[in-house]
């Protein structure tokens, strides 16, 4: 008769074998990286989309404020100074008894936008500084600008 080897796998109870379910360490291990590495990669996808909404409620955000700067001008032939900025907008008044802006905005990063009148290229410029609220960067960090988001008049047609 052959002989039967047996296993750590395998327990003999007279006629009947019976398995030992469960995993090794190095199985569970194996696993283990795996689950790590598949976080890792849904995590840096995952981020890229982040930073683009945020910079795209920027411009949103950007493009409503330079409505209520146009309406203001509209309204009274002057931008506000920059010493108003776009807390004017944010002012009640006979004309706007709720203002031009329900509240003073602030960018998706927490910081408030700023207001310059005259702008570089035209009559006003609102910019987001990005993410560490400095002027330039990339990625996160990137300066968005009411002349990016084509929202910034021409200062030689007011």
């Amino acid at each position: 008769m052959k002989s039967i080897r047996t296993s750590p796998l395998f327990q003999t109870s007279g006629r009947h074998q019976q398995r030992r379910w469960g995993f090794s360490l190095v199985e569970l291990m194996v696993v283990i990286v795996i689950i790590g590495l598949l976080a890792g990669v849904v995590t840096i996808s995952v981020r890229s989309y982040l930073i683009r909404s945020r910079q795209n409620v920027a411009k949103l955000e950007i493009a409503k404020i330079c409505q209520a700067l146009e309406t203001y001008y509209s309204h009274f032939d002057k931008y506000p100074t920059n010493e108003k900025g776009i807390a004017a907008l944010a002012e009640k008044s006979s004309a706007f008894p709720d203002g031009l802006l329900n509240k003073l905005p602030t960018d998706p990063w927490g910081h408030s936008y700023e207001y310059q009148a005259p702008g570089r290229k035209g009559a006003y410029e609102v910019v987001s500084y990005g993410a560490d609220h400095r002027e330039g960067g990339t990625g996160a960090d990137t300066d968005i600008s009411s002349d990016d988001v084509g929202q910034s008049p021409d200062s030689d047609s007011k």
